[in-house]
């Protein structure tokens, strides 16, 4: 299992990064596997250097804000009116509950039903496991002002945990435990962003993986374009016993 950092930038698409998007894949029966860990502002674009948006096999959305689902309008135009058809009658799409009307407003028809045709959606529950192909992904509901998810991606004996966006909370002990990778979102600095349950902060994200016990690799991702990544590594290292990763766009990682 692979995972591709398609956008990695917190809150909105930065000068260097698009919003929240990770594509991971696998190998399995024959061929290979693919889906998208949230689609925000900016992503969709970059996601055609490495696939054919139209071509992934489900999309999973962390929460509806904008930085993590809103390109998934442009999917819906992609999927519908992409010359010769995508190949395929519709999408699946994991999400929060109303994410198929949240959708539909967002695009401007007002209407679930409108998507409905292109999207096959379902609803995330916690703890609820989702197969696509060689992948077993368990959601995790997380500490967030919206209802939100991380999200634990199993294949080939290889995991890895994706946080969203959460402040920290009980439940990143099992979405973190004993992952090869975790990607950890890191928007807040300490000594400066002290509003509670929105996002983690370097330290915190460090802390958290520390806590949940046999975490290989720590990668901060979701850094706002105003923050100094190595500020947020550097109160990482100060509690992570190992390299403190970056998440970089278009770096491909192997879990």
């Amino acid at each position: 299992m692979d995972v591709t950092i398609v956008g990695c930038s917190g809150s909105f698409a930065g000068p260097r990064s698009p919003a929240s998007c990770y594509l991971v894949r696998a190998e399995h029966e024959g061929r290979t596997w693919s889906i998208v860990l949230d689609l925000g502002n900016g992503a969709l674009g970059a996601l055609q250097r490495h696939i054919e948006p139209y071509a992934v096999d489900a999309v999973l959305l962390s929460h509806l804000h904008v930085d993590h689902c809103i390109d998934m309008c442009g999917l819906y135009v992609m999927m519908r009116y992409v010359p010769g058809g995508p190949g395929r009658p519709t999408m699946p799409v994991w999400g929060p509950s109303g994410t198929g009307a949240h959708l539909a407003r967002a695009y401007g028809s007002g209407e679930a039903e409108d998507v409905l045709g292109v999207f096959d959606f379902h609803d995330l529950r916690h703890r609820a496991t989702v197969t696509i192909g060689p992948f077993v992904i368990t959601p995790v509901r997380v500490n967030h002002p919206v209802e939100a998810y991380g999200f634990r991606v199993e294949a080939g004996g290889r995991v890895l945990a994706y946080t969203g966006d959460t402040d920290t909370c009980d439940q990143l002990d099992e979405l973190l435990a004993g992952a090869d990778l975790v990607l950890a979102d890191s928007a807040f600095v300490d000594g400066r962003d002290s509003v509670p349950d929105i996002h983690l902060s370097g330290r915190r994200a460090a802390e958290a993986a520390v806590r949940a016990g046999g975490v290989r690799r720590l990668m901060l991702t979701h850094i706002p374009a105003w923050n100094d990544p190595d500020e947020c590594r550097a109160q990482a290292a100060a509690v992570w016993p190992g390299e403190v990763e970056l998440a970089e766009p278009d770096a491909t990682h192997c879990v």
